[in-house]
């Protein structure tokens, strides 16, 4: 097997895509290559690590926990998505924990090394902004969701929120368990279950064989 260099690394992050040759060598010198196993923590809530995470390979889920150890699912992580930002920008401690869903490949990038290549490039900033906006946006749709939607809309919106196109139909290719589901949307186990059963009865969702789930646009009225 050939061994890949971290120039080629740092070259198929999307991120990275706007720094010139120079820049990317420059930043392929202060990268770290880590794979996490499945359970793994990349970034554990309330500690701190230093470094951008930017994930190649795999799956991660971003996790909160509470004092009274409930936990609800903030995001699901894939293969150029990034995590750690706002604690390298701030100073502050992570405000939740990222968990390895699979075996998950990552890209580090220590604290310095970020902070000096953001006024060195400014695409490269821009694109750091243009995810914190991603991100601000995901919450302000789950706030909303939580405020104005019962539990049938929130679980019709996270599964829309989850899929993507496939011909002329939407698909989860990642279905999620009724524990997770109800995790993302702040419900119970059997209250989520009870909603799923209601929509495959009513034709809105249907399991494929091969694990993933169909879902119909008409789920859409729900929310």
């Amino acid at each position: 097997m050939v061994a890949i260099s971290n120039i080629d690394l740092v070259r198929r992050v999307p991120m990275f895509s706007v720094l010139t040759e120079a820049q990317a060598w420059t930043l392929s010198q202060s990268i770290v290559k880590k794979r996490y196993k499945r359970g793994e923590c990349l970034v554990e809530q309330g500690g701190r690590s230093n470094a951008l995470f930017i994930i190649l390979a795999g799956r991660a889920r971003v996790i909160s926990v509470d004092s009274r150890g409930r936990e609800v699912i903030l995001a699901v992580l894939h293969p150029g998505d990034h995590v750690g930002e706002m604690s390298l920008i701030d100073g502050q401690p992570h405000s939740a924990s990222v968990i390895a869903e699979v075996q998950t490949d990552v890209l580090m990038l220590g604290r310095v090394a970020f902070l000096q290549s953001l006024p060195e490039n400014t695409s490269m900033s821009f694109s750091i902004m243009r995810g914190l906006v991603h991100r601000l946006r995901g919450a302000d749709r789950k706030i909303e969701s939580l405020a104005l939607l019962d539990v049938y809309g929130r679980v019709a919106r996270a599964l829309l929120e989850m899929s993507e196109p496939d011909g002329a139909e939407r698909i989860v290719r990642n279905k999620p368990s009724r524990q997770d589901l109800a995790k993302m949307v702040g419900a119970s186990r059997e209250m989520v279950s009870r909603v799923m059963k209601d929509f495959e009865q009513q034709s809105l969702v249907l399991d494929r064989d091969d694990g993933s789930l169909v879902v119909r646009d008409r789920i859409a009225n729900m929310t």
